[in-house]
């Protein structure tokens, strides 16, 4: 049975994920702040600790540090779903947390009823991740201004020769790090990222990969025109599309669809890119991640004539999907996180 430590200063708010966790068969014990969670990591090893970011004595940024240096463990953090929560977690998952869960607004009990899939699903899929601990860049925790919408020209289209595509889910934010930071400035590609995770997430990530890419990073926007050298961050709550308006590639977006599971869609971006430019102008990247967004599409690529890498086992923080683009053919190169952008910068000279 696995062991799950529940570490939080509201007694309900503990009260309520112990309820839940105990129900799915999960041995579970609490910890009121950063200080007991160090010490019960210590004392009893738990399988997967879940961590609040705000409490008393020892917030859940130290002791996520010092659980991390003592004794590795898969680590959710709990947060809010303000902005200033979205950056703490961004940090946090730089550090070495494996995911996270967004608190929304409202009553506890309500609250924890309307997300209750999604803890049991992270928890179950943080049980045996791998954990990469990471200095943790650090960026300012004030939001940055908006990097500039890039300036499109007649020139600039004719340079567009082709598009990278990533998918990435559990672990993405640490994972990006270690690939988008080292594509070149003169990189001449563009880049969209499909993470799985809310609006006010994917606006704090987009902000904290401007500040460490030598690439220009930016939130999609309704209509954003592909321009090359640019790094896009599709929008949480909704899915990234490309298509083409008189004869020029765009980005857009559109609401989720239930058609597909996860959200921004790895899938459908990688669907709609291959309706928009010849398979041998896409590259698609699947990285760390529970589930299989995005397989099928990049497989189909794959046999098409286009160029996929998989993150390889050693180096993916939760190998699931990955191992799907693998097991359905659809994999050119598996490559460890760390060699990812040499490849891409490689292939694209």
């Amino acid at each position: 049975m696995a062991k799950i430590l529940i570490v939080d200063d509201s007694a309900l708010m503990r009260k309520h994920l112990s309820t839940l966790l105990s129900a799915a068969g999960y041995d579970t014990f609490t910890a009121r702040n950063g200080r007991e969670a160090v010490d019960m990591v210590l004392e009893h090893h738990p399988d997967v600790v879940t961590l609040d970011v705000n409490m008393p004595e020892m917030d859940g940024m130290t002791a996520l540090s010092q659980i991390i240096a003592a004794r590795p463990t898969p680590v959710i953090m709990v947060s809010s779903l303000t902005s200033k929560g979205a950056l703490v977690t961004l940090e946090a998952m730089a550090l070495g947390a494996v995911d996270y869960i967004a608190k929304p607004g409202g009553t506890i009990s309500l609250s924890i009823d309307d997300i209750a899939d999604e803890i049991l699903a992270k928890v179950k899929s943080a049980i045996g991740a791998r954990i990469r601990p990471g200095a943790g860049r650090r960026v300012p925790s004030a939001p940055r201004p908006a990097p500039a919408r890039p300036t499109t020209t007649a020139a600039s289209r004719k340079s567009l020769t082709g598009l990278v595509l990533i998918g990435v889910s559990t672990g993405g934010p640490r994972t990006l790090e270690e690939i988008l930071p080292h594509l070149p400035a003169s990189f001449p590609w563009a880049v969209a990222v499909a993470q799985h995770m809310p609006v006010s997430f994917t606006k704090a990530l987009a902000q904290r990969m401007d500040g460490m890419c030598q690439l220009p990073v930016r939130e999609a926007s309704a209509l954003d025109e592909i321009v090359p050298g640019t790094i896009t961050i599709a929008r949480g709550g909704s899915d990234l599309t490309v298509t083409r308006r008189d004869g020029r590639p765009f980005f857009s977006t559109r609401p989720e669809s239930s058609a597909h599971t996860w959200h921004p869609s790895v899938e459908l971006l990688v669907e709609t890119a291959m309706e928009a430019f010849p398979a041998e102008r896409l590259i698609a990247v699947q990285l760390t991640g529970m589930g299989n967004d995005g397989a099928r599409a990049m497989a189909r690529l794959h046999r098409q004539g286009g160029r996929t890498i998989a993150e390889s086992e050693e180096s993916a923080i939760i190998f699931g999907m990955p191992k799907e683009l693998i097991q359905q053919g659809g994999a050119s190169l598996v490559l460890p996180a760390s060699r990812i952008a040499s490849q891409l910068s490689s292939w694209i000279r």
